[in-house]
């Protein structure tokens, strides 16, 4: 069920709670039917989950960059902490008010996903068990013929294809982070100075796997 942290202290002033019961195929919050899909491992709708992962998105904000965690106070270093945190604020409280006033029964939750989970089994079952058992044996002889092939595909060319196509997506990635570094360059606060921090470190890692790379390169090469 829904992590407690989620949820906001009820305050005087809060909305009564919709008086709907959840029913199998519902969503476990607030009891809507529209575009329900698994969440968590439990029915969530489509306002729930938007909800949720807003205030989600602020926890792994506020983590990155080691800030308070997310609560009551608005209190922020800078102007995109502070977004998050009012964004939270405002999902918790759209989540509380559409909160059923009974929360159902985690056994019922479960029996009512496993008819699902079952469906969703029989549609991804493999296509070979329709297969005849006869196509199991390795004929020896076309097998010896057939198999080898495999190996002279990869030759040096697709090899230096292949890292070439990485390498250059890797500078694409590396311009991204130039740029981004460029924008945080002369902003103070803690959230900037974590940010810059973690954009040098991805930058050095994609110098050494471009490096790495280049010599891979030369040994297909040579």
């Amino acid at each position: 069920m829904i992590d407690a942290q989620t949820l906001e202290a009820p305050t005087e002033s809060a909305t009564i709670r919709t008086a709907r019961r959840w029913t199998p195929g519902a969503c476990v919050w607030c009891g809507d039917l529209e575009a329900v899909e698994e969440y968590r491992n439990e029915p969530r709708c489509a306002t729930c989950r938007k909800h949720e992962d807003i205030i989600e998105e602020a926890r792994k904000f506020v983590g990155m960059y080691g800030l308070r965690p997310i609560g009551g106070t608005l209190q922020s270093d800078d102007e995109e902490e502070y977004e998050h945190r009012l964004a939270a604020r405002d999902a918790r409280r759209a989540l509380n008010d559409i909160r059923l006033a009974e929360q159902p029964d985690p056994a019922l939750v479960r029996k009512a996903l496993r008819p699902r989970a079952a469906a969703v089994v029989a549609e991804n079952a493999p296509a070979r068990a329709s297969k005849p058992r006869t196509a199991s044996p390795r004929p020896s002889s076309s097998r010896s013929s057939s198999e080898p092939a495999p190996a002279p595909v990869r030759t040096d060319a697709v090899d230096v294809d292949e890292i070439q196509a990485r390498a250059l997506a890797l500078l694409d990635q590396l311009s991204a982070i130039d740029a981004q570094l460029a924008l945080v360059a002369e902003q103070t606060g803690l959230a900037a100075r974590a940010r810059r921090s973690d954009l040098e470190k991805q930058k050095a890692t994609i110098m050494r796997t471009l490096g790495a790379l280049e010599k891979a390169r030369l040994s297909a090469l040579s």
